[in-house]
C-alpha cells in the first residue's frame, strides 16, 4: 500500500507538470524513486513494511520486465547484430577487470573489489546478491557494496539523459549507453523513457543481454572460489526466470500469437507495474545508510562507473551506431 500512494503522488505530480508546464520534466518513473527515497530518508518506516517494499521493488518488477517483452519482436534482436551483442560481452568482462583492478588499488578487500566489480558491470544489487555466497562475502561487505548501488544508479538515472544534447547522441546511440552502464533493470526504463521510446526498447535489450553475462560470470568466479571454500552458483542465480519470461514474451510477439489489440495495454500495465516497482526501489534507498558504507567504498563506485560509461561510449563509437 505504501508503495501504491508513493505511485499515485508520482503520478500526480507528473500530471502537475504536464499541466502547468507544458509537459512532464521528471516522468512518473523517476519521481516514483525520489519519492520514495525521500520517505525512506525522513521518516523511520517499521518493519512491516519491508516485505512490502521488497516484494513490490522484486517480483512486481519482475512481472514488468515479462510483460515488457510482448513490446520487443527477434527482428529488433537481429537488427543489434552479432557485433552489438558481441560488444556488450566485451563491455562486461573489460569493466569487470578495471573495476576490479581499480577496487584493489583503493585498498578494498579482495572479496569487496569483487563485489564492486561485479554490481557495477552486470546489474547491480542482482550481481552482488548472486556474487556474495559464491566468494564467501560477508553482511558488512554485501551492505556497504548494495548501499553505492542503491544511490549511483538513482544519480545516473536521472543525469544519464542530460548527455543526449551534451553529446549530441541519437536515441538509438543513448539507448546503447544506458543499457551499458545503468545498473539495473528498472533504472534502465526510468533513465530512456523520457528520451524516447527507441531508447527504451534499445536499453532494455541491451540490459538484458548485459544482465545474462551474470550466469557465466558467476560460474567463473565458482570455479576459482570453490578452492576457497565459496558456494556452488544455483541456475537461478545465473539465469534468473523473469528473462526467461521476457525472451518468452519476446518470442510470442515475434510468432504474431499476441493479438496487436493486447498490445497497448500489455504496455500500459508494464509501465504501471515499473512505477509501483520504481516506488519501491526509492523506498529502499536510506542516505543515512550510504554515509556510513565508507569513502573509499564511494570513491570505487565512482570511478568504476566512470570507466564503464568511458567504456560503452568507446563501444558506440567503434560499431559506428547511427
Amino acid at each position: 500500500m505504501l508503495c501504491l500512494l508513493v505511485s499515485i503522488a508520482a503520478y500526480a505530480l507528473e500530471y502537475i507538470e504536464a499541466h502547468y508546464f507544458g509537459r512532464a520534466w521528471l516522468e512518473s518513473i523517476v519521481l516514483a524513486i525520489l519519492i520514495g527515497a525521500a520517505v525512506r530518508s525522513l521518516f523511520s518506516l517499521s518493519g512491516r513494511y519491508h516485505a512490502g517494499i521488497q516484494f513490490s521493488s522484486k517480483m512486481v518488477l519482475e512481472i514488468a520486465i515479462v510483460l515488457l517483452g510482448a513490446s520487443i519482436s527477434a527482428e529488433a534482436v537481429m537488427q543489434a547484430g552479432p557485433a552489438l551483442i558481441g560488444g556488450i560481452a566485451g563491455v562486461v568482462m573489460l569493466s569487470i577487470g578495471i573495476s576490479y583492478s581499480i577496487g584493489r588499488m583503493m585498498r578494498l578487500s579482495h572479496r569487496m573489489a569483487v563485489l564492486v566489480a561485479c554490481g557495477n558491470s552486470i546489474c547491480g544489487n542482482s550481481a552482488i546478491a548472486a556474487t556474495a555466497p559464491v566468494i564467501g562475502a560477508n553482511s558488512d561487505d554485501v551492505a556497504s557494496s548494495i548501499a553505492f548501488t542503491a544511490v549511483l544508479g538513482v544519480v545516473v538515472v536521472l543525469c544519464l539523459p542530460l548527455l543526449v544534447p551534451l553529446l549530441n547522441m541519437s536515441a538509438a546511440q543513448y539507448g546503447i549507453l544506458a543499457g551499458l552502464t545503468v545498473y539495473a533493470v528498472p533504472q534502465v526504463l526510468a533513465a530512456t523513457a523520457p528520451v524516447a521510446a527507441l531508447s527504451v526498447q534499445i536499453g532494455t535489450l541491451v540490459k538484458l543481454v548485459r544482465v545474462l553475462m551474470l550466469g557465466p560470470v558467476i560460474v567463473a568466479i565458482g570455479v576459482i572460489g570453490a578452492k576457497s571454500g565459496g558456494a556452488r552458483p544455483k541456475l537461478s542465480q545465473m539465469v534468473p526466470w523473469f528473462i526467461i519470461g521476457f525472451l518468452g514474451m519476446m518470442a510470442l510477439r515475434s510468432l504474431s500469437l499476441i493479438p496487436q489489440a493486447v498490445l497497448p495495454p500489455l504496455h500500459e500495465a508494464s509501465t504501471a507495474l515499473t512505477v509501483i516497482a520504481m516506488a519501491g526501489l526509492g523506498l529502499g534507498v536510506d542516505v543515512r545508510t550510504v554515509m556510513k558504507a565508507g569513502g573509499r567504498v564511494t570513491l570505487t563506485a565512482v570511478f568504476c562507473l566512470l570507466a564503464l560509461g568511458a567504456i560503452s561510449l568507446s563501444l558506440i563509437d567503434l560499431l559506428g551506431v547511427a
